[in-house]
């Protein structure tokens, strides 16, 4: 049973998660911590106790709490709900019900018996519907989840409004987040495009000028550590968004990341959507390869998003204190000084990079035995490297070929579904 001198206890689901084990390593020194995840690794870090859950069992959920029950009493400070299911496919699964909402469900209905001071479901700013520039969302801003993840996230919202039966909660609704390595999927393969001078890398399905902004993850860290240190203070039914307040272009972005990987202007072209449409569906049908961009990445390329963070700020008294402009020299210096493990770390395909690793191992070998002029070495590898990206390059030469030609063949000029003028005012 639990003591009076004993620190407050909070719960992470999804510890052992990116996000997760770093809120575990947040809140060690304030909190006893119990983190709840699968029985596979990896586990959470050692600052938690681990008790092993299936979200999508309820016998699994029952036995877990009967365990916290058993060691720490049925007092709980905070419930940090981070576990839930997500892919890059933009397809329904059903994962998203078994996982998502039946296990917040689920483990809802596992609190009841206790005595919980706090439920913290991290959520999305994906929820909202797209804004204009210079138009930031609030919370109160319109719904419109366009995706199944994003719509996941909002179902479970809706879940937590309804079954937290008088368990005050706190829903959390942070942009996309990343760190020093990068750590975000859309931003590492965006970066990974230039560095590697993909030809795809300079075009764009949509205006440049429109963006979204970012969050670093000690950002919300923090925002989540004020949370349940204020949660006597907090409404029962608490909705905050988390983000920078700086919103790059994703023109802006692109030409940010050329100067800093190749201290050169980075031109990107923005082109039809139809054109990317049959790109990708050329990579994944024609040429049998699994693209990164996907059908639904183009569908949602002129969203645009700025956020208005003064409800956190003013509960919480939480604002960013970094911004993507400053830590991107970070992220890419890193890149720049060891690609292989930047890939390796962002989940990127390694194998794309591993000449320059090879590159930098023979380097080393030339300094320690300086038995050879080192100039002339350099510009035979730097040599190599160019015919290696240019070798990457042309293949895209052709990719690129092949979608212009698919555009064109299915553009309603093609089609005689529009004359000329009915086009343009399109």
């Amino acid at each position: 049973m639990s003591t009076s001198n004993e620190k407050p206890l909070v719960i992470v689901t999804g510890s052992s998660g990116y996000i997760g084990s770093t809120v575990i390593e947040a809140l060690a020194s304030d909190y006893q911590l119990i983190g709840f995840d699968r029985e596979v690794a990896p586990h959470p870090p050692a600052n938690a106790e681990c008790v092993c859950i299936d979200l999508t069992d309820e016998e699994s959920l029952a036995t877990a709490f009967e365990r916290v029950e058993t060691a720490h009493g049925n007092v709980i400070a905070s419930v940090v709900h981070l576990a839930a299911y997500f892919d890059l496919s933009g397809e329904p699964n059903a994962a998203y019900e078994q996982v998502t909402l039946g296990g917040t469900r689920r483990l809802l209905e596992c609190l009841q018996p206790f005595d919980v001071e706090q439920f913290i479901f991290v959520s999305t700013m994906l929820v909202h519907a797209p804004t204009e520039p210079g138009d930031p969302i609030t919370e109160s801003s319109p719904i419109d989840p366009k995706l199944p993840y994003r719509e996941s996230k909002a179902l479970t919202e809706q879940i937590v409004k309804e079954q937290a039966s008088g368990i005050p909660t706190v829903i959390l609704r942070p942009a996309g987040v990343y760190d020093d390595e990068g750590h975000s999927a859309f931003l590492a393969q965006q970066i990974a495009g230039i560095y590697e001078q993909r030809l795809i890398a300079h075009f764009y399905p949509g205006e440049l000028s429109v963006g979204q902004p970012y969050l670093h993850l000690s950002d919300l860290t923090d925002a989540i550590h004020r949370s349940i240190e204020n949660r006597a203070d907090l409404t029962p039914e608490t909705v905050m968004l988390l983000a920078e307040a700086e919103v790059l272009g994703y023109g802006e972005l692109q030409r940010n990341i050329g100067q800093l990987l190749h201290d050169e202007e980075w031109i990107t072209v923005s082109i039809p959507p139809a054109l990317a449409y049959a790109g990708t569906w050329t990579q994944d049908a024609v040429l049998d390869e699994d693209p990164f961009q996907k059908p639904w990445m183009v569908s949602i390329a002129n969203d645009h998003y700025e956020v208005d963070t003064s409800r956190a700020k003013q509960l919480i008294d939480w604002s960013p204190q970094h911004r993507l402009s400053d830590v991107l020299p970070v992220i890419t210096q890193k890149l720049k000084d060891d690609p292989y493990s930047w890939y390796r770390i962002n989940g990127l395909n390694a194998a794309r990079v591993a000449h320059d690793k090879a590159i930098g191992a023979d380097e080393d070998k030339a300094d320690a035995a300086a038995a050879e002029p080192v100039q002339a070495r350099k510009e035979e590898r730097e040599h190599e490297k160019s015919m290696t990206r240019m070798h990457f390059s042309m293949l895209w030469v052709h990719f690129a070929t092949m979608m212009l030609g698919l555009w064109l063949a299915s553009s309603p000029f093609g089609l005689g579904s529009f004359t000329a003028t009915e086009f343009s005012d399109l």
